[in-house]
């Protein structure tokens, strides 16, 4: 079994982070701009999806979500 220092560690969980808030945000960013363009079932649906991504990570993390 390899060993993991604790930098190693939180460079990993530091990366993972930076990619979950990345794809939050580009949820966040098409939230809004389909909101603009007035595209009500689009923009449902990645409302829902970054709900199921939202609820997905806070499992893993072993975290409850609820809205």
């Amino acid at each position: 079994m390899t060993k993991h220092s604790p930098t190693m560690l939180y460079d990993v969980v530091r990366d993972d982070l930076s990619i979950v808030r990345n794809i939050y945000n580009s949820f966040e960013a098409l939230e809004e701009t389909l909101g603009t363009l007035k595209l009500e079932e689009p923009l449902f649906m990645t409302y829902a999806a970054k709900k199921s991504f939202a609820r997905i990570i806070m499992k893993k993390t072993g975290r409850s979500y609820k809205n």
